[in-house]
């Protein structure tokens, strides 16, 4: 940085000299260049000027921009994360004390101390940003033009194969079948999330001072919270889905609420009773009880960490609302027809192959494209389209819900910006809280700790939709990606590094589809009449002989 900065500023030296003392060293006739003695202009002139003044300026415009975009940068990370720390109290801020004291404090000198947890502030999410560049938006018009491609591809052959046109979806019909279920279920699930852990916290905060045994008082009250947790929204959603035999898609949707609900039912207890066990402590004569409604909008807001307030925007944009929706639904027939286009013929051509290296090498690398494009797709339409949309409807200002992950040149920053929203719920609940527990000596054991519960959960959420084990993803996820954690870590800054990591991306995509698609066929098509429990642990992939 420092080499690219002595750069250009030689480079603006060299262009700003004094052009009286060019005029004297250079040829005389040259003071005229614009202005001939017969008092006409020459064209000829004036063009070759302006071309080299246009080339001075293209070889200095990189230098410049990223110059001025890396103190632009320090600038407003300075002055929000200053901004913010006031929140717990501090001098006044102003423009000219950030730009005093900015060679003194960078942004990891900024953040909140651990007890005080994440900052909330209004801010917009990193692609509604970029959107506004033309560059950029073009590569979101290649995307649209893309999927039109893909429609008119499965017309144009359905029309050659049918001799008509054939406008069927059956297999998002199929994929979120038996709708009515999964709406009473989350009733269920809302209903029960929103009384029984309010009423257990507001009970124990009400009585906590007046109780005899405080620490009975408190065990009791965890341990009804706990049972709650796992019996009410660890097994009955499971139990339903189970039980119903869902398709895969309306298992997700079952899924994924559930897990959403337990995290933030544990947020709130985790954030509201160090405020009780505070002011009791204190003797203070006001019990912090959230209200109802500060409940229920944490409920709905697209965040995992609890505040009873959070930056609100002025007014909601009814019109931004409807277009995150449609871009949602745009994308769930985009990936129908990637399904339809590229896998389904994919897994159709293997007929009676059985299970082999050359098999396995050519799904995987066939798999890699429509894998990529699949993970897009979900990161585009749920962590922009759909949490942008909820946002925008409850006005809630901070929608920092994922950052820069495309940039990334290492993976511990991907797992750290990729989706935000989970990663601040397992770093300080699950990371620092395991410190705060045993020792901040242990900081590899916490990390390998977050690891294996993020991956057993990410597992047990396949497991549940597929209907079958296949720990293809926890293999991944704990040998591979803590080894180049450790591996391809912060301190790699290289764009080569970039490189390599999109190059994993893709083949770790290509692995999951190609495994578990293989899986998905070989149970449909080489079903068991009675299968036992280990049948469903026991990759049927290696086995079954089938036949499209």
């Amino acid at each position: 940085m420092v080499g690219e900065d002595m750069s250009l500023r030689k480079r603006l030296s060299k262009s700003s000299e004094n052009p009286e003392e060019k005029e004297d060293q250079g040829n005389p006739t040259q003071q005229s260049l614009e202005t001939p003695t017969n008092g006409r202009v020459d064209i000829k002139q004036l063009i070759a000027k302006k071309k080299q003044l246009t080339a001075e300026a293209e070889e200095l415009k990189p230098y410049f921009m990223k110059e001025v975009g890396t103190h632009f940068d320090d600038f407003v990370t300075n002055l929000i994360e200053k901004s913010a720390s006031l929140d717990s109290g501090g001098c006044a801020l102003t423009t000219f004390s950030v730009l005093e004291g900015e060679n003194n404090y960078r942004a990891k000198d900024l953040r909140a101390p651990p007890e005080h947890g994440k900052i909330f502030i209004s801010r917009r999410s990193l692609l509604d940003e970029l959107f506004e560049v033309d560059h950029i938006r073009t590569i979101y018009h290649m995307f649209i033009a893309l999927l039109i491609l893909f429609a008119l591809s499965t017309l144009a052959v359905d029309y050659i194969d049918e001799g008509r046109l054939v406008l069927e979806f059956s297999l998002i019909f199929y994929a979120f079948g038996q709708f009515p279920v999964v709406m009473f279920t989350w009733s269920a699930m809302f209903l029960s999330v929103l009384a029984v852990p309010y009423f257990i916290f507001q009970r124990w905060a009400r009585s906590y001072r007046e109780s005899a045994h405080p620490v009975m008082h408190t065990f009791f009250h965890g341990l009804l919270f706990v049972a709650f947790q796992s019996a009410v929204l660890g097994c009955g959603p499971t139990y339903v889905v189970l039980a119903y035999k869902l398709p895969p898609a309306s298992r997700c949707i079952i899924i994924f609420e559930q897990i959403r609900f337990i995290m933030k039912a544990h947020s709130f207890f985790r954030e509201n009773v160090p405020r009780v066990l505070s002011s009791a402590k204190e003797k203070s004569s006001t019990i912090p009880v959230p209200t109802v409604n500060q409940y229920l909008y944490f409920l709905f807001a697209p965040t995992l960490i609890y505040r009873d307030s959070y930056p609100r925007t002025p007014t909601i944009r009814w019109g931004y609302v409807v277009t995150q929706f449609a871009q949602v639904f745009g994308c769930l027939f985009y990936m129908y027809y990637i399904f339809e286009r590229l896998c389904a013929p994919l897994f159709r051509n293997i007929k009676q192959e059985p299970f082999s290296a050359r098999v396995l090498v050519l799904c995987i690398f066939n798999s890699m494209l429509p894998g990529v494009l699949a993970q897009l797709l979900v990161f585009f339409s749920f962590l922009h389209c759909w949490l942008n949309a909820f946002a925008e409807m409850l006005r809630f200002g901070d929608r920092m819900f994922y950052k820069d992950w495309w940039n990334s040149t290492s993976y511990s920053n991907y797992y750290r910006t990729w989706n935000v929203v989970v990663h601040d719920w397992l770093y300080y609940y699950a990371y620092k809280d395991f410190l705060w527990l045993f020792s901040k000596r242990f900081k590899t054991a916490a990390m390998l700790a977050v690891f294996a519960v993020s991956a057993v959960v990410h597992e047990y959420i396949l497991a549940v939709c597929l209907n079958f084990f296949y720990p293809v993803l926890f293999v991944l996820f704990m040998f591979f990606g803590m080894a180049f954690n450790f591996i391809a870590n912060d301190s790699r800054k290289r764009p080569i590094w970039n490189v390599m990591m999109w190059t994993s991306l893709f083949a770790g995509q290509g692995v999951l589809l190609c495994f578990y698609s293989q899986e998905w066929y070989a149970r449909q098509h080489c079903p068991l009449k009675n299968p036992t429990f280990l049948d469903y642990i026991r990759p049927r992939s290696w086995t079954c002989r089938y036949e499209f």
